[in-house]
């Protein structure tokens, strides 16, 4: 992968950022207004929101060409906190989970990405897939026949037009033409002023009106937490998506780092906590977008179509607008995931699975996700943890010797231990530990607890073959050593 220097990010690709910024920008409206209802607030709460952290990332993200806004994952963890406490408190705590997740980016927790294996990152994306596609289900079906029509349209532009033409993106056409034509036939169709009232005005600086006590911090630290998580793994999770689909990299701990200024900022301008958006990044990808410019301009033309353009942005049809959502969900979707299913390992399909099933369920990515690490975890470590104890019989000296094989730690020393239950006296015995690994202090417990057992067995009893890291261990922590004096160590 390459990485381009930061006026390059800017620079690189003027015209394509600005088409796909505007673009995305389209899409941003209903999202924004969607995810505010679900988060219980008004509809510029959202907008405002998805306007100032789309704009401060451009400058301070890590991964160009990712858009960050209002999101539905993060509209969820925000319900309790707006029903039992009300907007300030929502703000104050949006402004928190800035601070938390500043303080995330400089203890670089973008390192432990490399703990979420493939298959729940496969799971991530489909998971992501199936909920964008959910949630324009209210928009396409059971509202009429022309709904229908314009769906498919839209559908077909999106696909095919592509093809032959690719000056201007295709969804920017589909949203542009088919909007002409509902606003001159007149034709009776849901559109986004159906989602809620947008007020043609700017965000305005204003501090959260809260007591600025310990009972507040009690209040807003579960949920400013909760944001900074999910808000954080979303983010990474679809920055490694785009690192592999532009094949270019990006800084992990800057884009935390960048989060967290982005959020700190919109909690002071009235916009609630947000994060990056899977489904608008890959409109953007798709659409030419790839540097910094692309997200810029998302954030800034929306604010431009709220102040300008109100009137006529809440005329666009929502059937456009799913159709394009649609058609992100298609691109988005890992399709070779039926044939991963059959040939990749049980344990890593079922990982999968589970990771979707619990997002999918939940709302909550965060939850698959969790759920998926651990499991896999759990999996891994059932099958690392079989050890086997094999006798080679006596050598010339007269000595019983016995090679252990695998690795040694909490889940394995109970077969560890049960390999000596019935071990034949010697006079001396050895214990080979060339082809086994010794990881914790369970581990070393245990071999005090058969060296405990063959003292009774044995004139002496050896142990030889231990690594480095092993020996050390062992060194620290065994306790053998001052049975008696008929042990030793090689």
């Amino acid at each position: 992968m390459n990485t381009l220097s930061y006026k390059e990010q800017w620079f690189g690709n003027i015209r394509g950022d600005i088409l796909s910024g505007i673009v995305v920008a389209l899409a941003l409206i209903p999202e924004a207004i969607a995810f505010s209802i679900i988060a219980g607030v008004d509809p510029m709460v959202g907008l405002y929101a998805s306007f100032s952290i789309a704009v401060i990332i451009a400058f301070v993200g890590g991964r160009p060409a990712m858009i960050s806004a209002a999101t539905g994952a993060m509209a969820l963890a925000m319900v309790t906190l707006v029903r039992d406490h009300g907007l300030d408190y929502l703000l104050a705590a949006t402004i928190l989970t800035g601070v938390l997740q500043v303080l995330f980016g400089v203890l670089k927790i973008a390192r432990f990405m490399k703990f979420i294996p493939n298959a729940v990152m496969i799971g991530f994306v489909n998971s992501l897939a199936i909920l964008i596609f959910m949630a324009q289900v209210p928009f396409i079906f059971g509202v009429n026949a022309m709904t229908y029509v314009f769906v498919g349209v839209t559908l077909a532009i999106v696909y095919i037009l592509p093809r032959f033409f690719t000056a201007i993106p295709a969804p920017l056409i589909a949203i542009l033409v088919l909007s002409g034509v509902v606003m001159y036939t007149g034709i009776d169709m849901q559109n986004v002023g159906s989602l809620g009232t947008i007020s043609q005005t700017l965000p305005s600086f204003f501090i959260p009106d809260v007591p600025f006590n310990f009972e507040t911090l009690q209040i807003i630290f579960p949920t400013a937490l909760a944001l900074s998580i999910i808000g954080l793994l979303e983010s990474l999770l679809t920055a490694s998506i785009l690192d592999d689909a532009t094949q270019t990299d990006s800084d992990k701990n800057q884009e935390a780092r960048g989060q967290g200024i982005a959020n700190f900022v919109t909690g002071f301008f009235g916009g609630m906590a947000g994060c990056a958006m899977i489904g608008q990044s890959g409109i953007n990808v798709r659409s030419g977008g790839r540097g910094r410019l692309s997200t810029f301009v998302a954030g800034a033309v929306l604010m431009f179509l709220i102040i300008v353009l109100g009137e006529w942005v809440v005329q666009i049809p929502m059937p456009v607008l799913a159709g394009i959502m649609v058609m992100v969900c298609i691109g988005t979707f890992d399709w070779g995931s039926f044939k991963y299913l059959v040939a990749a390992p049980k344990s890593d399909a079922i990982v999968m699975l589970l990771t979707v099933v619990v997002v999918v369920y939940t709302h909550d990515l965060s939850k698959g996700v969790f759920a998926g690490v651990i499991l896999s975890a759990v999996l891994f470590a059932a099958k690392i943890s079989k050890v086997e104890v094999r006798k080679k019989g006596m050598d010339a000296g007269a000595s019983n010797i016995y090679t252990i094989h695998g690795q040694l730690f909490f889940a394995s020393t109970q077969d560890f231990v049960s390999a000596f239950d019935r071990v034949e006296p010697a006079d001396h015995i050895v214990l080979d530990f060339s082809d086994a690994n010794v990881w914790d202090e369970s581990g070393v417990g245990a071999i005090d607890r058969v060296m405990g057992r063959l003292q009774a067995k044995a004139h002496t009893v050896e142990i030889t073959g231990l690594n480095a890291s092993s020996q050390k261990l062992v060194n620290t922590l065994a306790t053998y050593g001052s049975n008696g004096g008929n042990s030793s160590q090689h």
